[in-house]
Formats: structure tokens, sequence, C-alpha cells
């Protein structure tokens, strides 16, 4: 019978065989993630007791795919068990089975895609983020039907992330990130005189819904649908929340409170609500630095980061008050989430170059 440490070798082995074989059936090698051993998961961190609940003693966070350049907009498909995902500098969709564990190429050449939904109908609704500037459905057989490229008779800016409400009403953002350069897409002037958030409704007409908010980005429904929260880029001045008060009729937004700021070096992504209200936000680092240099040795001097991305990647949780509740520490930073598996209990976290996923003891809102 092998050791202790024998036995973790092997299992470490086994694990990266396997992330391997999947990276190469996208082009790329994994990271040699290995899940951690021991329960719970070191990785899960309570901030306030009332996250112990959603914590499962014996879940810990799983890597199931790598090699993507910057992974975005999971949605969960549940009439077929499957994920699709952005790789948005990559220019591809991307799939992970649950049946059968497989990562792989869903589709190439989508515009720079980068959020996605699956509507009501089970339909994926994607936000082609460059060159084509717009929302689109794919039909059950593969045709692509346009919801919205132009607003007022110009073009859209670079959509963003969307949600599709219960009255089948889609609802989007349209910040400059795919026109700002050749990173994400192609660099283009913008048409729009702001950044919008906008409601497709289901007759096909578009409305500008938030004018106000500079580069909006991730949103969602509280789960009674009575609140929408969106991620502002910048402008406030650092990324935040803001919560924003439903009409009746679904139509109209008003009270826009902030709910949640990042505070320094904190950035804020997109996010996924679970049933009970909490906020599940891609965080990490934003990558701000110093405004005055320091000796690096060398003769050199550089504007040091402030902050470290091996504290602060992951995935941070709010409470319905905006108060940090729970942590998933990560090794890369995490941009989008989406709930999925049958019981609509695991996280599913498109994470900078992988995708994750870890079972929590609550569901996704919707």
């Amino acid at each position: 019978m092998p050791s202790t440490l024998n036995r973790r070798r092997l299992l470490q082995g086994v694990g990266a065989s396997a992330l391997g074989a999947i990276g190469a059936s996208v082009g790329a090698q994994s990271f040699g993630f290995v899940p951690n051993q021991r329960y719970p998961d070191p990785a899960v961190y309570i901030l306030d007791p009332s996250f112990a609940k959603y914590r499962i003693y014996s879940s810990t966070v799983e890597q199931l795919g790598s090699g993507m350049r910057w992974a975005e907009g999971p949605a969960y498909f549940p009439d077929t068990g499957t994920l699709i995902l952005s790789d948005i500098p990559n220019n591809r969709l991307m799939k992970y089975e649950e049946k059968t564990g497989r990562f792989s190429v869903h589709k190439e050449g989508v515009n720079y895609a980068n959020g996605n939904a699956c509507d009501r109908q089970g339909r994926l609704i994607s936000c082609e983020h460059s060159v084509t500037r717009r929302v689109v459905r794919t039909e059950k057989n593969g045709q692509i039907t346009v919801l919205a490229d132009r607003f007022e008779g110009k073009r859209l800016n670079a959509p963003n992330d969307v949600v599709v409400k219960s009255d089948d009403s889609i609802w989007f953002t349209d910040p400059l990130f795919g026109i700002n350069g050749e990173w994400e897409g192609s660099r283009a002037t913008p048409e729009q005189a702001t950044t919008n958030v906008y409601r497709i409704g289901r007759d096909g007409q578009i409305t500008a819904v938030i004018t106000d908010l500079v580069n909006p980005n991730g949103l969602a429904f509280s789960p009674d649908e009575k609140k929408l929260y969106v991620v502002e880029w910048k402008g406030t001045p650092h990324r935040s929340v803001w919560s924003f008060d439903v009409s009746a009729d679904g139509h109209t937004l008003s009270n826009k409170t902030k709910l949640i700021d990042a505070a320094g070096p904190g950035a804020l992504d997109g996010f996924r609500v679970d049933r009970d209200g909490n906020l599940w936000c891609g965080w990490g680092f934003s990558g701000a630095f110093a405004p005055e240099a320091s000796d690096i040795g060398g003769g050199m001097q550089a504007h040091l980061p402030l902050g470290k991305s091996e504290e602060m990647d992951g995935v941070k949780v709010f409470n319905a008050q905006g108060k940090p509740i729970g942590f998933i520490r990560l090794p890369e930073r995490c941009a989008n989430l989406a709930f999925g598996g049958p019981k609509r209990n695991r996280l599913y976290m498109a994470s900078s170059h992988s995708l994750y996923a870890l079972y929590v003891e609550t569901h996704g809102a919707v």
C-alpha cells in the first residue's frame, strides 16, 4: 500500500495528465492546478459567520479546463448540461460538458463575444463585443438572429454582459472595452455619446434604461427581479455595484444607490445572484500602480503595484445589503460566473486562462 506522500504524488500526476489532455484539446497546456487534498478547502474563506451555511465541508475548487487568454461570460444550459463561455482574445466560444468532463472549442469566429446567457427557451444570447458590435441569438437550428446592433440610428459601442428577465426581456451593458484597442477586438470610434444599459422588449424595441454610468459591465437581477444590479467599471472613482429599483411594469429603473464599492485596488467585473439575494462577484487586483517610482535594483525605478494579485484574485461574496461575507481564493483573476449543474448549486468561475468550479450550498436565482 503506497504511503500518503506517494499517494498524493500519484493523484497530482493523474490530475496533471488529465488537465494536460483537456488543454491539448483546445490547443494549449494547462497550468498544473491540483485541488486541495484537505476538507474544508482552505481556499474558501468565511468573512462573516452568515457565509458558513453556504460552504460545503467536503467540496473543493476544481479546475475544469485551461488554455484560454481571457475567459468570460459563462452561461449554463440545463437541457444539455453544458456551459458555454467566451475566450475573447482568441475570438471563440468554449464548451464544458458536465457528463463527460470534456472541455473544447464550441465555435470559432464569434466577433469577440463577451457575455452570454441562456434564454427561457434554451437559446444562446451573446454579446458580440467588437467588429459587429451587436447582441445576437443562436436559434436551435444554428441560425443567428440579430437582436440589437444600433440605438437611435447609431452603432452600439461594445455589448458586454447580458441577462434575460422572466418576462423574456433582454438587458445588456454597452461599454467601450471591445473598441478601445486590438486585444479584445478592433479599435473603433464610438458613435454613442454615453455608455448605456439597454433593455430589449419582447416586441424588439430597444430602450436605454441607464445612461449615466461610465462603462457599465456586469449586471444581474435580484431573485424577485425588483432590483437590478450593475457594475460601473470607472467613475466613482472605484469600481462599484449600483442598485436600481425596477418599476412594476418592468420597463424602467429608479432610486440609484451604491451597494458595493470595490475601494482601492479591488476590481469587480461580472457577478451572479443566488436565491438568497447574495452577490457572487468576480474579483481581483485592478492593476493600479503607485504614482511615484521606487528603486527595484539594477539602476532601474518602477511604479510598483498597489496590490497583490495572489491575495485578491477569486470570488468575493456580498449579502443583499452589500456586506462582504465570503471569499473564494483562486490562482487566477475571476472575470465572471454562472450557477449550473442539475441542482443549480455548482458555481462556475471563468478566470483568466481557466474555468473553475465549486459546489456550494445555495442555488442560482434563476
